[in-house]
């Protein structure tokens, strides 16, 4: 439902918000730099806390009910940005972005993403306010992504240039070599753009393609376009600092694929349920609704939500713990088995590089001849 905040809050939170962004954004470009683990910490701590805020003081203005569905919302638009760093660590090394830039790229990536997504949830909010049964087909496509997460997310993915950088390819000359944080540069005696801004387009895009399933998982959560911005901005305004203070550890996810699984597979069942219940579709009870049909509590989406994201990542820490352990006893038996000194033999707990992560989304990206060779591979996407 759409609830009646006080226009003055609305528009006191989203001016709030486009102030904090844009002094990020300036601090970023003035300062380009790589992050420690500990001014990560910090960012994705006070992000983390402002959401918190935020949610507190909507429930304080408008009541629990927008209070709940923010704090669902967010923690399900959090844990899809989760899963964009998958790809976004693979884009990043495909066309090798030096490290005192990435930051730069994941701001303006965010700022595009933000952008398109306000105009697809202005969008979206008018469809469903004019037509109920779109909840039929958002619940669908939901339940769909959740069952090829589940099936098919072990299959290697091919990882093709979209068609808009093979666009952008043909109309602009791009050159092969970074020039700091320039968009252009000269190579050869003439000017050309540099990889930088295929690598803006790239980020942007596959956010874009990222909002296909985000945005109706949280249209399934609340029908309140306020609350929709302001739970994408959230879950986007902490991803550049998550993205490095997480970095390796996001292998360690296992079964990050099938907690996402779960939230939108239930986030479906939900919002074909509350399709059933306003149906006003002829052919399905005459037109009328089924008032027999339940809808779900927005309290047992919260339960649902953060029980999958604490069972998958408890689960996917002590898998990975129990891997690395075994290796560990594999290669300290080695030099035993192998040769009679062990002089030769890898040193004991040598980790063994690990597979790209699984469950990463369907995207298309890198071009084939970017700057950099040998870049993971994604694993199967939605």
């Amino acid at each position: 439902m759409v609830h009646e905040l006080p226009l003055w809050f609305e528009w006191a939170s989203l001016s709030a918000l486009a102030v904090l962004l844009l002094v990020d954004l300036f601090v970023v470009g003035r300062r380009p730099h790589v992050p420690s683990m500990r001014e990560s910490a910090l960012w994705v701590g006070f992000y983390v806390a402002l959401a918190l805020v935020f949610g507190a003081i909507v429930g304080a203005v408008g009541g629990a009910a927008p209070a709940g569905e923010f704090y669902a919302g967010w923690l399900t638009e959090y844990s899809l940005s989760v899963d964009n760093l998958f790809v976004f660590v693979i884009i990043m090394a495909r066309f090798a972005v030096p490290r005192e830039q990435q930051q730069r790229v994941l701001m303006v990536g965010i700022i595009v993403a933000l952008v398109l997504r306000g105009a697809f949830i202005l969008a979206g909010a008018a469809i469903i306010s004019q037509f109920v049964w779109v909840f039929y087909l958002f619940g669908a496509f939901l339940v769909y992504t959740a069952v090829k997460l589940v099936a098919g997310g072990d299959e290697p993915e091919e990882y093709h240039e979209n068609r808009a950088v093979r666009a952008l390819r043909r109309v602009l000359p791009i050159g092969t070599r970074y020039d700091g944080g320039r968009l252009r540069t000269v190579e050869d005696g003439r000017t050309v753009f540099t990889p930088l801004v295929v690598v803006f387009l790239a980020i942007g895009s596959t956010d874009l393609l990222f909002a296909f399933d985000s945005i109706p998982a949280i249209f399934g959560l609340t029908q309140d376009p306020f609350i929709v911005f302001t739970t994408n901005v959230f879950a986007l305004m902490g991803l550049r600092q998550l993205y490095f203070l997480l970095g390796g550890l996001l292998e360690r996810l296992v079964y990050l694929p099938i907690g996402l699984a779960v939230i939108l597979g239930f986030i479906g069942i939900k919002l074909i349920l509350e399709a059933l219940h306003e149906n006003t579709l002829p052919f399905v009870n005459g037109g009328e609704h089924l008032e027999a049909v339940p809808t779900v509590p927005i309290w047992l989406s919260l339960v649902v939500i953060v029980g999958a994201l604490l069972v998958t990542t408890v689960a996917s820490l002590l898998r990975t713990r129990a891997l690395r352990g075994a290796e560990a006893r594999e290669a300290a038996d080695g030099p035993v088995a192998g040769t009679a000194h062990g002089a030769d033999a890898a040193p004991a707990g040598a980790a063994s590089v690990e597979d790209a992560p699984v469950g990463t989304r369907a995207v298309e990206d890198a071009p084939v001849d970017a700057p950099a060779d040998g870049a993971p591979s994604p694993r199967d996407a939605r």
